[in-house]
């Protein structure tokens, strides 16, 4: 099997199992009792959470334990607009943007709020002009994704990050693509809050953080025990935070060769797709993207159809985001980038990691023309129906 979804998730590294393994059954204290097993849970939770920290350049008391990325989406933005709608009742975010962040939004709109829904440029890219316009005396909250999970495009959250600040409105990024195969230095990244999910980054799934700048208030959106300092209730889940700072630690320690030799198979797996198969469009390949990722549409073909008999093959791929992989519609990304609907039904991402191998992207090379070939042949797309690209 050939797996090329790392951005759907990632295996746990065999070291972070190791590491996890003990707090399932030696040291399964509860982190609230006071007695040494749970006071050991609990020096173990504190110890992560300091790793993570020092790894980020951030401080302790700035990192709050979450079960994912969702989660720690929905505090960020509920939790700031919860504590400073007295002020405003305008918020900023992106069309290109995970449903974990769009459908808050959504609700928020529901609410009484007003949204402004940032446009992208073909490449998927947001205009730092546009939001600069964006920006009122009303606005309390933006929030713009580091990278797309979809096209793997990076956004200018420094210069957002910046004029947010300025302006004196609070910036959230959801970071769950990026952290782990971007360095990231909170002290000097002009974000407020920033959402991130370990199993992106060969970590455990069920865990993740939300790191919330010193100063920024937020209510809590779950409540029970003081857990988390009184900001998210419920037993933290300790073996998936020890495993989430374990793999932190690896990846970063790996990053620098690690992404300079994925990105170099993601290119030989581009040029080699290029170079074999007619009417491909790569999706921000003039943009800054991450060094693993690679969403290409095939013209006259089906996404789905190409992804299965892929899978046939042995090898997995997405369509898209994972999360929306049960749709029928094509990707809202794609979309906003303003593919008709006919291309962005052709989608294939491929996203790769740090187990692919060059032998991998060769044996890609020598299946992927013939699908698509084959699938062209009885496909319901005629040429005279796709517009030009």
């Amino acid at each position: 099997m050939i797996y090329l979804d790392y951005n759907a998730t990632s295996p746990c590294d065999p070291k972070v199992v190791e590491a996890m393994l003990p707090f399932f059954h030696e040291k399964f204290g509860n982190p609230s009792s006071l007695h040494s097993l749970g006071q050991e849970a609990k020096k173990a939770i504190e110890e992560s959470r300091k790793e993570i920290a020092q790894l980020l350049g951030a401080h302790e008391d700035e990192i709050f334990f979450v079960s994912g990325g969702t989660e720690a989406n929905n505090l960020a933005i509920k939790g700031v607009v919860s504590a400073y709608e007295k002020k405003g009742k305008h918020l900023i975010t992106s069309v290109i943007e995970h449903h974990a962040v769009l459908n808050v939004f959504k609700t928020l709109e529901k609410e009484g709020f007003t949204v402004t829904y940032l446009p992208v440029n073909r490449e998927g890219f947001v205009d730092p002009d546009d939001f600069r316009k964006a920006i009122t005396p009303q606005t309390i909250l933006a929030s713009v994704m580091h990278a797309n999970n979809e096209t793997g495009v990076i956004q200018p959250i420094e210069e957002l990050g910046r004029m947010a600040r300025e302006r004196g409105v609070i910036f959230h990024t959801d970071a769950v693509q990026t952290v782990g195969k971007l360095p990231i230095d909170l002290e000097r990244l002009p974000v407020d809050l920033l959402s991130a999910s370990a199993h992106k980054f060969y970590g455990p799934k069920g865990t993740g953080f939300l790191y919330v700048r010193r100063g920024i208030r937020f209510i809590p959106q779950i409540l029970g025990g003081p857990h988390e300092r009184g900001k998210r209730a419920g037993t933290e889940n300790v073996p998936l935070i020890v495993g989430m700072a374990k793999a932190l630690e690896i990846t970063l320690k790996e990053q620098p060769e690690e992404s300079q030799r994925i990105q170099e198979l993601r290119d030989f797996l581009e040029r080699g797709i290029l170079e074999r198969v007619p009417e491909v469009v790569v999706v921000g390949a003039r943009a800054p993207r991450l060094p693993n990722t690679s969403m290409m549409l095939v013209k006259y073909v089906e996404g789905e159809s190409m992804l299965l008999n892929l899978d046939f093959a042995g090898i997995c791929v997405s369509s898209g985001s994972a999360c929306t992989s049960g749709s029928l519609e094509p990707s809202h990304v794609l979309l906003a980038c303003g593919y008709p609907h006919e291309i962005a039904h052709g989608s294939v991402r491929w996203s790769l990691g740090k187990w692919n191998t060059l032998e991998e992207m060769k044996e890609v090379l020598a299946v992927f023309p013939d699908v698509v070939e084959k699938l062209r042949r009885i496909s319901p797309f005629g040429k005279e129906v796709i517009h030009h690209v």
